[in-house]
């Protein structure tokens, strides 16, 4: 696969042609660590572009590197070596505090085991990362309340984490990554702690945050789960092996529980 060519500011250059801005660059990153005497190279100079609107799939066997590429895109790790640009920032050139800021602003995460704060409503869940922000208290509830309808939890605003389903609680995950209006949801693994129904339901959502245009990145170990992305980039020994776009499947628009199609298995 041949390395992008990517301008200062992150833009992509084909031949004379330029496209807007990627949401995510990955130029030549390499990434080292020291167990004692040796170097374990997690990952051997990867370079990937995502563009907006785009969703993606990263896959990888334990040992593959997708769990040290997935930290390096969410700003949780730094390259050894190579560039790293997110929505047109340099991550690499900055400074902590400016990456924690950045984490915040421009990413939001959804994680397997959902990290909702117990006895805590659903509401206030999502308001979480805009109180960080420093996002005025009238602005986060009406984010918060649209996120939550966005996902169909619009009658669950009172609910505390233990009186919702597995399912429903990374439908609130979701909604808290949505609400900041990043310009990435980073998910990793979303559908491990779920049976299949919740499964199909939570990445039926990505599916239609994509349709709405938002860029999904997606690390996953299941080929069913992959399927419902436009690209799927595989990782072996710290090298991307594949990096193929598919025909995503079909999924349906996100209802609300109280609509007549709705899953009968959501906790009253």
């Amino acid at each position: 696969m041949a390395t992008p060519t990517v301008t200062d500011n992150g833009q992509t250059v084909a031949g004379s042609g330029r496209q807007a801005r990627p949401v995510i660059v990955i130029d030549r990153v390499v990434k080292t660590y020291a167990m004692g005497d040796l170097a374990v190279h997690a990952l051997r100079g990867v370079s990937m572009v995502v563009e907006q609107g785009d969703f993606i799939a990263i896959m990888g066997a334990s040992g593959s590197g997708k769990t040290t590429l997935m930290n390096i895109i969410g700003c949780l790790d730094a390259p050894t070596r190579g560039r790293y640009l997110l929505d047109g920032v340099n991550v690499s050139t900055l400074v902590e505090s400016q990456i924690a800021t950045v984490r915040n602003r421009k990413i939001g995460f959804v994680f397997q085991s959902f990290n909702l704060i117990p006895r805590t409503t659903t509401v206030a869940n999502v308001e979480l990362p805009m109180v960080y922000a420093g996002i005025r208290k009238p602005e986060r509830r009406r984010r918060a309340l649209a996120a939550l309808e966005m996902v169909g939890l619009g009658d669950r605003l009172s609910h505390v984490p233990s009186e919702l389903s597995g399912g429903q609680q990374q439908r609130v995950a979701v909604a808290r990554a949505i609400a900041t209006e990043p310009a990435l949801i980073l998910a990793d693994e979303p559908t491990g702690n779920l049976d299949s129904q919740s499964t199909r339901e939570v990445m039926e959502m990505f599916s239609a945050l994509n349709a709405q245009g938002r860029t999904v990145v997606l690390i996953t170990h299941e080929d069913e789960v992959a399927d419902y992305a436009k690209r799927v980039v595989r990782l072996m020994d710290g090298e991307i092996v594949s990096d193929r776009s598919q025909r995503p499947r079909s999924g349906t628009a996100i209802r609300h529980r109280h609509d007549p199609d709705s899953s009968s298995g959501d906790l009253p």
